[in-house]
């Protein structure tokens, strides 16, 4: 089992906060102008989804195509990486707002298309801890080769492995157990989240899939089953839960005892928790 802070502590300890996408309600998802402003409004960790390329490159986008997201048309996994350098991933997005106390600007850089490989140098330079959660997005045409890439990247920045002080730095989630099986195969020291849309009834009782270490169901899930949180903790199980954003929902998965917080807007969370503590 691992450890995340908060994990199986609250009420004593407040939920970690995740940025998903990045601070994507303030800035493009997956862009690295998005990152940049989630680490600097002080995210514990950074969210993001991949998707492998034609030419064998992971890139945080989220859709099977790029339609939604940029100014291009096309499948990621059919496109090479070059092909998606031409395109523009934040035109969409209503506002471009620069990450606040940070010495570059938004520059081309930020609305290109984002590798996970980039993002993970962004971490490893940013002065402080900050963790990342990784999704795999399934099905793709390439298969285990997703998590095969994977494995190998994060051994590059030695994430496949706990830090000096036995925590967890890398995490791997996915909605496919098939996937968190592979990567339990490939690199048994990263731990793995199963993503549920709602809690199906075999896992009722707490009891994860086999290859995971954690759980994630969505906030719509566990307001139609509050008692699953409790049952997790029952066998030791983190309960991570996605997308919370509004305070009233702040407020319901905290009360239920959540251990992470996954967030479009981890300033407005940091914020509302630092409140709570200062009031508790």
């Amino acid at each position: 089992m691992w450890a995340v802070p908060g994990a199986l502590s609250h009420p004593l300890g407040p939920p970690q906060v995740v940025a998903h996408r990045g601070a994507s309600d303030d800035a493009a998802e997956h862009t690295l102008a998005a990152y940049r402003h989630a680490i600097a409004s002080g995210a514990d960790a950074l969210e993001c989804d991949v998707r492998l390329t034609r030419d064998g490159v992971l890139v945080c986008v989220h859709d099977r195509r790029v339609d939604r997201t940029s100014d291009g048309r096309g499948v990621v996994s059919a496109l090479e990486l070059a092909d998606l350098a031409e395109l523009d991933f934040s035109s969409w997005h209503p506002s471009r707002v620069e990450a606040p106390d940070l010495e570059h600007g938004p520059d081309d850089v930020d609305r290109r298309v984002l590798t996970l490989e980039r993002l993970l140098e962004t971490v490893a330079d940013c002065g402080r801890r900050v963790e990342v959660a990784i999704e795999t997005k399934h099905p793709t045409r390439y298969a285990g080769l997703v998590e095969l890439t994977l494995v190998e990247l994060l051994a590059r920045f030695g994430l496949d492995r706990p830090d000096a002080d036995g925590g967890s730095p890398a995490r791997v989630m996915s909605f496919a157990s098939s996937s968190l099986r592979r990567v339990r195969d490939l690199a048994p020291a990263v731990p793995t989240v199963y993503l549920m849309q709602r809690v199906p009834l075999r896992l009722r009782d707490g009891v994860p899939p086999g290859p995971a270490d954690a759980v994630g169901p969505s906030l719509r899930a566990l307001r139609a089953f509050p008692a699953y949180i409790e049952r997790s903790h029952a066998h030791g199980v983190p309960v991570h839960v996605w997308t919370v954003d509004e305070p009233a929902d702040v407020d319901y998965v905290v009360g239920l005892g959540v251990d992470v917080l996954i967030t479009n807007r981890p300033a407005a969370v940091r914020q509302q928790l630092t409140g709570q503590r200062a009031h508790g």
